[in-house]
């Protein structure tokens, strides 16, 4: 039987460096692929995800979940990302809603071509709760809590990023009428 993640903690708040292996494991391809989706870039993935578990690490002995894995190392990836990039590239500290995100990983969005250049379009918060929601398979609730945003925002973002993919033709054939 598989360990459960707060299992794991617990293991690794009193030194067991196998839980940690495990707990990396785990996640390693959901950071990495997060990571991407942020950066664009594989090396600085690859960078983001290190730095991200160097991060866990920091954490113990004390470090205890409130929330699932994801959404406690959702916040961490974003800023790690979003720091790497910085180093070669300037990101705006303050994103309005009308400005599109940088990076949109379009693999993840096995093909779709259509769907993913919408997508990409989309305002960068809108494109952000639509992949957590969609992708990453997140509740409003744990998208609220990663982004640090109340639930009812996460709602409206849904909602106008819903309806314009819902009216932008080269999506609407994949939304019932």
């Amino acid at each position: 039987m598989e360990r459960s993640d707060e299992s794991l903690i617990d293991a690794i708040n009193k030194g067991d460096s196998e839980a940690f292996e495990k707990l990396y494991h785990r996640y390693r391809d959901w950071v990495y692929r997060l990571a991407w989706r942020f950066t664009g870039d594989e090396n600085k993935a690859q960078d983001v995800l290190q730095e991200t578990f160097v991060y866990v690490l920091s954490k113990v002995p004390n470090l205890h979940l409130t929330a699932k894995m994801t959404t406690f190392l959702y916040p961490a990836v974003k800023h790690i990302s979003f720091r790497i990039t910085e180093k070669t590239t300037h990101i705006p500290l303050e994103e309005t809603d009308d400005e599109p995100a940088c990076n949109i990983d379009m693999k993840v969005l096995d093909g779709q071509s259509d769907i993913g250049a919408v997508l990409a379009a989309l305002p960068a918060k809108q494109q952000e709760v639509i992949l957590l929601r969609y992708v990453d398979d997140f509740s409003v609730e744990e998208i609220a809590e990663s982004l640090g945003v109340p639930a009812g925002t996460v709602k409206s973002r849904l909602n106008s990023a819903l309806k314009r993919l819902r009216e932008e033709p080269r999506t609407k054939k994949y939304f019932f009428e």
